[in-house]
């Protein structure tokens, strides 16, 4: 089932329910700062068009969701997510991970914390592009040989939207072997602990934005102050019925 918000249908499912089906595919998880993107970005929304997964990131989205009269089974963060999608996987031999993104040296840290928690090497290899990383194509090919010799049939890429999906799409055919692509934001940093998520009570509230924006001032105060914005104006559109996809 399927719930439709501003230009994309986010899939209604429950986080057990998608671990058990998600054998293969592209996974998206939109948050508020997608939908704003998703109005003036062509190529990023060509992109979700591609995708096999929508699934719903942010609470204010859920909450956005229910005000149009479409409310989703569960919202499913894609940290949440990806702890749920290991550890479901943690006897499955079958489930090899590799980890694409954040800082210089923080992918392996994630990798050494994901192993220790589940008890075998389900990440065989992590690595952190450098910035600017997706306009090198020499280095996109050295990324994407690494990526096939690992052995690795999951790819986790967390390096901010859009550049994390519009690289998937672009060169996801180049990795025969990956079954699951995962565009999953900030999660390698959470899981290599160089960002702490926000504590139960920020996420019950909604102010998981709030928490990490004061833990980053500086890089997140445009995003979600200003940019992110006209997300309720779009909203109250689509509820009177005066939304139009820009790109339809």
């Amino acid at each position: 089932m399927y719930r439709k918000i501003l230009n994309i249908n986010i899939r209604s499912i429950t986080v057990n329910d998608l671990l058990q089906q998600l054998h293969k595919g592209i996974v998206f998880t939109p948050n508020v700062d997608h939908l704003v993107k998703l109005q003036t970005d062509d190529a990023f929304y060509a992109c979700y068009k591609q995708a096999d997964w929508i699934i719903c990131d942010s609470k204010i989205v859920g909450i956005a969701l229910k005000f149009l009269g479409n409310p989703i089974a569960e919202v499913i963060p894609g940290a949440s997510l990806f702890k749920e999608f290991y550890t479901y996987h943690k006897k499955s031999s079958d489930i090899k991970i590799f980890l694409l993104g954040a800082a210089e040296g923080i992918a392996k840290e994630a990798q050494v914390n994901i192993n220790r928690k589940v008890g075998r090497e389900i990440v065989v290899g992590a690595h952190s592009p450098s910035y600017g990383f997706e306009k090198n194509d020499t280095e996109c090919s050295e990324i994407i040989d690494l990526i096939n010799n690992s052995g690795a049939n999951v790819l986790v890429v967390g390096v901010g939207a859009p550049k994390q999906e519009k690289w998937i799409i672009k060169y996801k055919d180049k990795m025969p072997a990956i079954n699951i692509f995962f565009a999953l934001g900030a999660t390698i940093d959470f899981e290599a602990g160089n960002i702490k998520r926000a504590p139960l009570i920020f996420q019950k509230l909604c102010l998981e934005w709030l928490f990490r924006l004061l833990k980053e001032p500086r890089r997140l105060w445009k995003r979600y102050l200003i940019d992110d914005l006209p997300f309720i104006g779009l909203v109250i559109k689509q509820k009177f019925k005066l939304y139009r996809n820009p790109f339809s």
